[in-house]
């Protein structure tokens, strides 16, 4: 995480002054993602400046999974056949305005990794998805190591082997959680 910063689960944070210009972003963030981590539909994460407190940025983290016809067959004959595979979402990335530009959006998505391939040791997932909202954010997602799914233009996942490399030195420590 960069100095200056910690990432921890959504909690008593104070969400009203987060704006990241999407409309959809912000009202499921200070609406739903309160309700959606009680009811256990996903779990919300939040960017926090150390200083002030501000959320910087957001993620939620939710299982899903993935048909293998959606994957490449290189991945697939090392598996066993089954009809899906366990994977773990990342929904609703997003950053505040008042920070985006800053390269933070990345770290957020390194977070996120992190998170997901501590949890991949904990439940089966063989892969990490993304669901880009638009081609501006696959390319993002792709330049970072992602592949889009098959038959999914804005689908995209990154195998829980690869994880690792992706993060390198980037990758935060489990004991700053």
């Amino acid at each position: 995480m960069p100095a200056g910063f910690r990432s921890e689960p959504l909690g008593q944070h104070d969400r009203s002054a987060f704006s990241c210009g999407v409309p959809t972003l912000d009202s499921y963030f200070h609406e739903r993602a309160g309700q959606d981590q009680k009811r256990k539909l996903a779990a919300p994460y939040v960017l926090v400046e150390n200083d002030s407190g501000t959320i910087v940025g957001y993620y939620t983290l939710s299982s899903c999974s993935i048909q293998p016809a959606n994957l490449p067959t290189t991945m697939t004959r090392r598996l066993p056949r089954y009809q899906e595979y366990p994977a773990i979402l990342i929904g609703r990335p997003a950053l505040d305005r008042r920070f985006q530009g800053r390269k933070l959006g990345r770290r957020l998505l390194f977070d996120a990794l992190h998170r997901c391939l501590v949890l991949s040791s904990q439940l089966g997932a063989v892969a990490v998805v993304v669901d880009a909202k638009d081609a501006t954010a696959r390319a993002f997602y792709e330049h970072v190591g992602f592949i889009p799914l098959e038959s999914h233009d804005l689908k995209l996942y990154v195998p829980m082997g690869t994880i690792s490399g992706l993060l390198g030195a980037e990758a935060p420590s489990a004991n700053t959680r």
